[in-house]
């Protein structure tokens, strides 16, 4: 099954693209582990999420922690840390 991931601000300026189709492996379940994932997709990925704690990720646009369950997200989305106030 494909996942759609759409990226935001300079995250998608490091990584290239605005947004990409992927599948993902059976062992990629929680936001945390997507973030893994796509760190090992190369220099580019890994340049945007080499803080992963910082990013901010949207599944179907509502909010999503880092621990939640990414079964059955038709769309993730990938912010920066959101600044000023």
């Amino acid at each position: 099954m494909m996942t759609k991931l759409v990226y935001f601000a300079w995250v998608r300026e490091r990584i290239g693209k605005a947004e990409e189709e992927i599948s993902l492996p059976a062992d990629v379940v929680t936001v945390g582990d997507l973030l893994s994932h796509l760190k090992g997709l190369g220099e580019e990925y890994e340049a945007a999420l080499q803080f992963p704690q910082a990013i901010r990720v949207a599944i179907n646009m509502e909010h999503a922690e880092h621990d939640e369950l990414i079964a059955g997200a038709r769309e993730i989305g990938l912010f920066p840390p959101m600044t000023g106030g």
